[in-house]
């Protein structure tokens, strides 16, 4: 009999999780840097085979606060926890349990549904740390099964989605066959941006990026895209970083991101890229809203 239901995966900032989400999918929705935070917006995908539909919910990385972006993002992190039949929580932790991991066991430990703790990054340890952290997380007595992985690899992603069809009731297919996420275009061209952007800046500049989609649209009879976006920083001197000694690095974003978007779109596109200056935005509802982070 089909099954199907849905799966939050949350966990602390930078340690997988938009990794293992493209991974199950087996297409890229939710970009991906070493940055902490690049995961803003809970993001909808969905994975379909001949017995299960799998609607999986990624979140932003929880963390304290310093803005109300950062609020957004543990709303989001809050909402997603309301809609869901399995938990996966992911750390990538192998010395210790720190507080940011025994934060988020306490905030989900009296949650109603089926949790799976994943342990990720396997391939950069050995058998013996993998066996002691495993241990360690069995001590709280709160997850139903602990699997290590590595989502980049791909190593126990089939396992974890074996173990998700043995949790779930049979159920309908909420969305068609070949429904990979709800998110709009627009929605993923801009953050692709946003990904090549925190490739290419370092320090505390990728925090206070934003992408604004002015334009995009099909050229008539030709395979061609265009598409005009804004990177909104927070200080005069961001944009100059942003641009760049003689443009180069607002140039690498834009040929970077010009690849993935056509890889997308499949067609040509014309990406023309901008820096405007939008000081403390990520305190600024209206201009909060503008960029994608409402709270609904």
């Amino acid at each position: 009999m089909f099954k199907s239901g849905f799966v939050t995966i949350i966990g602390r900032p930078n340690v997988g999780k938009s990794t293992l989400m493209n991974s199950m999918i087996g297409e890229k929705i939710s970009i991906m840097s070493n940055k902490p935070q690049t995961t803003r917006n809970k993001i909808r995908t969905v994975y379909t085979d001949d017995e299960v539909q799998i609607v999986f919910l990624d979140t932003p990385g929880i963390h304290r606060p310093k803005n109300q972006l950062g609020e957004f993002m543990n709303t989001e992190v809050d909402s997603a926890l309301e809609e869901m039949d399995v938990l996966i929580m992911i750390t990538d932790e192998f010395n210790k349990i720190g507080p940011g991991d025994e934060y988020i066991i306490e905030k989900i430990k009296d949650i109603n549904s089926k949790k799976i703790l994943i342990i990720n990054k396997i391939d950069k340890f050995d058998k013996e740390a993998v066996i002691k952290i495993t241990e360690e997380f069995n001590k709280f007595n709160v997850f139903d099964d602990i699997l290590p992985i590595s989502a980049l690899n791909r190593i126990g992603v089939d396992s974890l989605i074996d173990l998700i069809k043995k949790y779930f009731k049979p159920g309908p297919m909420y969305f068609p066959q070949d429904y990979i996420t709800d998110r709009p275009e627009r929605f993923i061209v801009a953050e692709i941006i946003r990904e090549k952007a925190l490739m290419y800046l370092q320090d505390e500049v990728p925090h206070g990026i934003a992408i604004e989609i002015d334009e995009m649209k099909e050229r008539k009879n030709r395979n061609l895209v265009d598409i005009r976006a804004n990177i909104i920083c927070e200080k005069k001197s961001h944009k100059s970083i942003v641009i760049g000694h003689n443009g180069r690095k607002i140039k690498g974003i834009g040929k970077s991101s010009r690849v993935d978007i056509e890889k997308l779109l499949g067609s040509q596109v014309n990406l023309q890229l901008w820096v405007k200056i939008s000081p403390d935005w990520r305190d600024n509802n209206y201009l909060l809203n503008n960029f994608g982070y409402n709270k609904k």
